[in-house]
């Protein structure tokens, strides 16, 4: 009995290496525009973590997370912003663990929005060529207009000057895009230190 006992306390205990990844899936969508910090977020393990043949986190395992920080595209500055922390895995068997890994990279979904810094966070990428190329063509529509209103180079340059302004504004009441993590979207984050799995 005593040599059981102390065989189990002496048993090694699997643990997730440092370094090591994992893809998560979403199941609900999360965005900038309606997240609030405290809101769930659901996910699946899409890969799974092994050590030495043994898996510890199988493939369509539920995490859970909670939006941790959501800041919503500005107007004149200000990029969208969501930060989520994962918080637990649940396994087949009813177990809970818990621990946070960092959040390495994300599905872009065909915009800008990329993980930066360390705090898991999804930022979007800048405006400042949309906004740009708003302004040239309601510039150029300005400047064709007023030079068939006038039939003058004088109409196009003030037509060209309207349209800008025009486009300017439109720019600057326009809110840039939103961080976005539609359902099934994928997370890749990253085990920053040893975590044992009993």
């Amino acid at each position: 009995m005593v040599t059981l006992i102390l065989a189990c306390l002496l048993a090694p205990v699997a643990e997730i290496p440092a370094g090591a990844h994992l893809l998560l899936r979403l199941i609900n969508t999360v965005n900038t525009a309606t997240a609030k910090p405290g809101d769930f977020v659901y996910m699946t393990t899409a890969s799974p973590v092994s050590v030495n043949g043994a898996i510890l986190i199988p493939v369509g395992t539920h995490v859970q997370g909670v939006v941790a920080h959501a800041r919503r595209s500005g107007r004149v500055s200000g990029r969208a912003e969501l930060a989520i922390r994962i918080e637990t895995f649940t396994l087949n068997s009813g177990k809970v663990l818990r621990f946070s890994p960092e959040l390495s990279s994300v599905d872009s979904g065909g915009s800008a929005q990329k993980a930066v810094g360390k705090e898991n966070t999804v930022q979007q990428g800048s405006d400042v060529g949309r906004d740009a190329s708003r302004v040239a063509i309601l510039a150029g529509s300005g400047a064709s207009v007023g030079g068939m209103a006038d039939r003058s180079w004088s109409g196009a340059g003030i037509g060209a000057g309207i349209g800008a302004g025009v486009g300017a504004a439109t720019a600057l009441l326009t809110r840039g895009k939103e961080v976005e993590l539609r359902s099934g979207s994928t997370l890749d984050v990253v085990f920053s230190r040893p975590v044992p799995v009993e």
